[in-house]
Formats: structure tokens, C-alpha cells, sequence
């Protein structure tokens, strides 16, 4: 399969990588000083665009892909406003992209057991619940992706919280979130229960960048030749 990677800093390098590993191509490689590549023939032949920038980035990125009819597997965080854009223009005009807050198979087997956790613990008001997330000092979101489809999957599902919130407000059904940047931390997120007789907390540790770099080109193979917008649900089959 013939790959662009749009963002080349050490996520696309991972990619790249594993990319390379798995018997792929790399047609193209667009960063912040080539952008006028979008508009060469290497870049039109390939068959999909993985891309990790900047959220201020991200959805020029993803109009250029669509221009150029490529499809997009969407890893950057932190533009989510424009999402029903992007919705409107699949629909539309048939184009194809590909999005998730995290690219880790562990992260998403996460996402699914803090969902059926959340269902379960609906029914014990007594249990407050709050979420934190760690990452690197160069992360320029927060809360973390990641962090905001937990957070949305917790509020789904439990009738006593109602938003998220980055501060402490005192409000029972604010659900807050703790957003850490320090060192080099690939990414934490723990999910934390507390009654006065105990605690529950669910956590998921990402050691390094590969998990999330085979996550995406998994999704880029199973992008290509399709059409719409697609997730991590599809590629997974986890269910709710």
C-alpha cells in the first residue's frame, strides 16, 4: 500500500517505521516546509494519508487530502469543533476519513472496559468519579484526546454527571479532569471511583510510541478502498 505521512515529527517517524515493517510504501512526506507537496503527483497516488500534526493544522491538512481525493487516517487531537464539517463533506462528497483520540489496540480495549465499568457503577451513587491524564510537555492539548473520549463515555453513562470540567468546582455532577504535563510520558489516563470505604481505579500506561504507531497504519489498511467517516469501533468490532 502506497502511504503519505503528513507530520513528520516522532509520531510520524514511528509510523513511518512500522509502516516500512509491515510492507508498505512511503509516497510522500509533508511537514510544516513542504506543504506544496500536497499538490504533487507522489502525493495524489497514494492510496491514504496517515496524519499527526497540530490541532491548528489539522483540518487544513484534511481539506488538502480531500482535494487531492486521498483518504485521511486522522491522529491529531484538539480540533474536534470542526468535526461535523468534516462529517458533512463525507456525507456529501464521498470522501473517507478515518479518526480516533488514541491509536493504541490497548487504549481502545480501555475505552470498552471503562465504558462497561461506568454502566456498572451508574447503579452506586456513593462512588464519585474523576479522571486524570498525563503527558509530555510538548503535548499542545489538553485535556488529552484520549482523556475527552473517556470523559464523554463516563457522562453517558452515568446520570449523575453532567460535564467536564479542568478545575475542581465542587459541583457533584461536574467530572473532573486532571490534565499533568511532565518529562517525556508517552501518556497516562486512570479512571478513579471514591466512596468513604474504598477506592476503584482503571489505568492504562503507553511504555513507548509504537503501540500507537501500529494502531494507525492498522487503520490506514483497513481504510484504504473504503468510504465515510470510520473509527476504532469499526476496525475493532468491540461494540458498546
Amino acid at each position: 500500500m502506497k502511504i503519505a505521512l503528513i507530520g513528520y515529527g516522532k509520531m510520524g517517524k514511528a509510523i513511518r517505521k512500522t509502516a516500512l515493517e509491515r510492507g508498505h510504501e512511503i509516497v510522500s512526506i509533508i511537514d510544516v516546509d513542504n506543504r506544496d507537496d500536497f499538490h504533487s503527483e507522489a502525493f495524489g497516488k497514494a492510496d491514504v494519508a496517515i496524519e499527526f500534526s497540530t490541532p491548528a493544522a489539522a483540518f487544513d491538512n484534511f481539506m488538502a487530502c480531500f482535494a487531492a481525493n486521498v483518504p485521511v487516517v486522522a491522529g491529531t487531537t484538539g480540533w474536534l469543533e470542526r468535526m461535523n464539517e468534516v462529517r458533512s463533506i463525507c456525507e456529501k462528497e464521498g470522501k473517507t476519513f478515518f479518526y480516533a483520540s488514541n491509536y493504541s489496540i490497548g487504549v481502545n480495549l480501555f475505552f470498552a472496559l471503562n465504558r462497561c465499568l461506568a454502566r456498572l457503577m451508574n447503579a452506586f451513587p456513593a462512588y464519585d468519579v474523576r479522571l486524570s491524564e498525563t503527558h509530555h510537555i510538548h503535548k499542545l492539548d489538553a485535556p488529552s484526546g484520549t482523556a475527552l473520549t473517556l470523559a464523554d463515555d463516563l457522562i453517558a453513562q452515568l446520570d449523575r454527571k453532567k460535564r467536564w470540567t479542568l478545575r475542581e468546582t465542587g459541583d457533584p455532577a461536574d467530572l473532573t479532569i486532571d490534565a499533568i504535563r511532565e518529562g517525556e510520558v508517552p501518556g497516562i489516563h486512570e479512571v478513579t471511583y471514591d466512596s468513604e470505604a474504598d477506592c476503584i481505579h482503571i489505568r492504562h500506561s503507553a511504555k513507548n510510541r509504537t503501540g500507537f504507531a501500529l494502531g494507525a497504519v492498522l487503520a490506514a489498511e483497513f481504510t484504504a478502498g473504503k468510504k465515510g467517516l470510520l473509527g476504532m469501533e469499526d476496525l475493532l468490532q468491540l461494540g458498546n
